[in-house]
């Protein structure tokens, strides 16, 4: 039986010596100590021995099974070492590479445009103004010439929140509230988002628009016209054409439309007109509920204004057919944007 020792511990050396893997490490250990392994089965040979061998021999393979465990516990430890600096060593970052660029955002072309009016009209003499989205039937209908059975509130499809009130079709109610609290002269512009129930390649049912108002002394047409012919030329390059064309609007009189000649024919691109007179006469009954003389009778003042989609600024600037891309978030599309 010594012989026998002999042989599997000489077996196990060999064995130990060529695991290279914790797998192979752990077949080792399961032939040589597992249930059915050579040692165990050795131990249980034991037993067959003369009375008198029995003791020395079970005792030299005890001593042989605790070598062998710590012989399989010291190469385990040393495999795992070897993991984990194969490991850390193919996790390592070399700091002295560039790191990557990351991704950063722009302003969105709608964005860039409205800031870019906004900074003509400025330049023009105009500041800016706010008022609510959700508005009144008054200030979004009535106090700009639209009565309840007026055909023009046919042109507007609105949002109703409740009976009198709803999401704003035009950012105009800020004229009137702006009207009912400065005296004239007033030259505001008012940017913000407007909501009409319409969509398609050129409609969203919520988009952008500028308003313009300017009131004082002496306020004709021709300053209407110089205004906004400024505006395109500074806009679009001074060598752009346009145009006015009669039109209608409730709360301007007389209205028109502004053309630009583009590459594929005129296009309109605003409404204007000057203040109608019922206007200022809604603005008046304001001044005198609070007991103060109307400073925008028709006598004294006259006015022009204007309004403008930002949406279709921006298409006509870039060349951009469908406005529905303005509110995709394509990064691809984007993209093109930045600066």
């Amino acid at each position: 039986m010594k012989d026998s020792l002999k042989e599997i511990e000489k077996s196990f050396e060999i064995a130990l010596s060529k695991a290279a893997t914790l797998d192979i490490l752990t077949e080792l250990r399961v032939r040589f100590l597992g249930k059915k392994g050579s040692l165990t089965q050795s131990l249980h040979s034991v037993g067959q021995l003369p009375p008198n061998e029995r003791p020395q021999m079970g005792q030299q393979v005890n001593v042989l099974r605790e070598k062998f465990e710590t012989l399989i516990s010291q190469k385990q430890k040393e495999l795992e070492d070897k993991a984990q600096a194969k490991a850390i060593e193919n996790e390592k970052v070399d700091i002295g590479l560039p790191g990557r660029k990351p991704l950063l955002g722009s302003f969105h072309p709608l964005t860039r445009v409205e800031q870019k009016l906004i900074q003509i009209f400025r330049s023009l003499g105009f500041s800016i103004a706010d008022g609510p989205e959700v508005e009144t039937d008054y200030y979004n209908f009535e106090a700009l010439n639209f009565p309840y059975d007026h055909p023009a509130r046919d042109m507007q499809d609105t949002f109703f929140v409740e009976r009198n009130l709803l999401l704003r079709t035009h950012t105009s109610p800020v004229q009137v509230r702006v009207m009912e609290v400065e005296k004239p002269p007033v030259s505001i512009i008012v940017p913000g988002r407007v909501y009409r129930h319409d969509s398609d390649t050129t409609h969203s049912p919520v988009f952008h628009q500028i308003e313009g108002l300017c009131v004082g002394e002496n306020i004709t047409f021709a300053h209407l016209k110089g205004t906004l012919e400024a505006f395109v030329h500074m806009m679009f390059g001074g060598k752009t054409e346009s145009r006015f064309r009669p039109s209608f609007f409730p709360f301007t009189e007389p209205s028109a439309e502004m053309d630009l000649k583009g590459p594929n024919g005129w296009m309109e691109i605003l409404g204007c007109g000057m203040v109608d007179p019922n206007v200022f006469e809604f603005v008046g009954k304001t001044w005198k509920k609070r007991g103060e003389a109307n400073p925008y009778e028709t006598a004294k003042v006259s006015g022009f204004a204007f309004g403008m989609g930002v949406e279709r600024i921006a298409m006509i600037h870039y060349g951009i057919s469908d406005i529905r891309l303005f509110y995709e978030n394509d990064l691809r599309f984007l993209e093109q944007f930045k600066s």
